[in-house]
């Protein structure tokens, strides 16, 4: 099989594993509404988890991070190398922030780049989850806290001594969420009146704005 016929495969396999609606579906079965018009306006998990519920949050966060790591494994099962399963996970994320069932209006990106890292990493899981329960402990902002704590992944793949093609691919998937979500704080920032402290930290769980 040629290298373009494997490379077009897991670019399209990769972009239909990640535009499977989670959220939106939840949002429609669980209480018949649209999840992008309510709250954040986000198709990801945290936005169903404050407008669904935690149970189908929870359940949308496991699906969207199972897309991120079924493309992984198609990936590696389909060409055997590594920088193709990449492809294919990137290609699992902006099929989730752009899906062409829903006009390209998807989520962006965060649990489908938590079950990539998780897959590649997952001696990482637990001082992943240690630090997200502190961080949103302390900033009552779980986007953020879980932002952070994705860090911790290629730093232990790098303390853990894996393939460098490894650390690099983990750092690689975690500072994606990190740009599709700037516009996100920008919008934010101008709503808290240019206060940054409001940025790293709010009030409760319940402050979105």
């Amino acid at each position: 099989m040629s290298m373009t016929i494997i490379i077009i495969t897991v670019i399209i396999v990769g972009y239909l594993l990640g535009s499977f609606p989670s959220a939106y579906l939840m949002g429609r079965i669980v209480k018949k509404i649209d999840i992008r018009q309510v709250g954040s306006k986000n198709m990801g998990a945290m936005n169903s988890m404050y407008n669904l519920g935690f149970g189908a949050g929870l359940l949308v966060l496991l699906m969207d991070a199972a897309k991120g790591a079924l493309a992984i494994i198609f990936g590696l099962f389909f060409a055997e190398d590594l920088l193709i399963a990449y492809l294919c996970g990137f290609m699992a994320v902006i099929g989730h922030n752009f899906p062409v069932w829903l006009n390209f209006k998807g989520g962006k990106g965060g649990a489908t780049v938590v079950g990539i890292v998780c897959y590649l990493c997952p001696l990482a899981i637990l001082f992943a989850i240690v630090l997200f329960g502190i961080l949103t402990w302390m900033t009552k902002w779980p986007t953020i806290s879980y932002g952070i704590a994705l860090l911790l992944f290629p730093l232990i793949s790098l303390i853990i001594g894996q393939e460098a093609i490894l650390t690099w691919g983990l750092l690689f998937f975690v500072l994606i969420p990190y740009i599709f979500y700037i516009p996100r704080l920008v919008q934010v920032y101008q709503g808290y009146n240019g206060d940054w402290k409001r940025i790293f930290k709010r009030k409760n769980l319940k402050d979105r704005k």
